[in-house]
């Protein structure tokens, strides 16, 4: 094996003896050229809802509560896809979501959540994982349509006014953090993964009302 490699190492680092440095230089810029318009088109692949939606583990449980939201269907046609809220639309920001949501293949893999049961049972971990992301980042996915510079709060209600002015427009808080199953159902709020900090008994009683009070204004 090593000697074959060597070998290999021997042909690439021999002059040319056929062809010119001219030739060959154009003929890697052409690959190059190449390589990255089938690199780019592969990841855009993976960025459609078909590719997301291939699996009946995202199609029967998440996909299917988008369908009924408001960012799903609208009076404005305006629909949010799944990469539009789950991948960074600039390209090292993307390239860094791609590698870590790799591991999901393992889940597919074996099985992590292929049944209703196990998706449910997983739910609270996962929608942890995804609300931890959307915090550190400042809800970036959120605000690649949403801006607080263009929201005009005159034309929201009164209570959409206030909460923003006091804690959007302050920094005080993220969108994530108002609006937790804004596309999806929030799993059961009662209990807590273990590896995030839990808030206090009223904080979280607080909290758990009024994403599920939220959650039916939008349903």
């Amino acid at each position: 094996m090593w000697a074959l490699i060597k070998r290999i190492w021997g042909v690439v680092r021999r002059p040319s003896v056929h062809y010119s440095l001219g030739f060959l230089t154009l003929g890697g810029f052409i690959m190059g050229v190449l390589f990255w318009g089938a690199f780019n088109t592969a990841m855009e692949l993976t960025n459609t809802e078909t590719f997301c939606t291939g699996c009946h583990e995202m199609r029967d449980n998440v996909f299917a509560e988008l369908k009924t939201t408001i960012h799903y269907s609208n009076r404005s046609g305006v629909r949010a896809t799944c990469s539009d809220c789950h991948v960074p639309h600039n390209w090292t920001d993307k390239i860094a979501r791609k590698m870590q949501a790799s591991k999901e293949v393992w889940g597919k893999i074996f099985g992590t959540i292929n049944t209703r049961e196990k998706f449910l049972a997983h739910r609270l971990e996962l929608a942890q994982h995804e609300w931890a992301r959307l915090k550190a980042n400042n809800s970036l996915e959120c605000r690649n349509c949403h801006s607080s510079d263009s929201m005009d709060i005159t034309r929201q209600s009164t209570r959409a006014a206030e909460a923003h002015e006091r804690f959007l427009f302050t920094g005080e808080k993220t969108c994530i953090d108002c609006h937790k199953g804004i596309a999806h159902q929030l799993p059961d709020m009662s209990q807590q993964s273990t590896w995030m900090e839990a808030p206090s008994g009223k904080a979280l009683e607080n909290a758990t009302a009024f994403l599920e009070q939220r959650q039916k204004e939008t349903n």
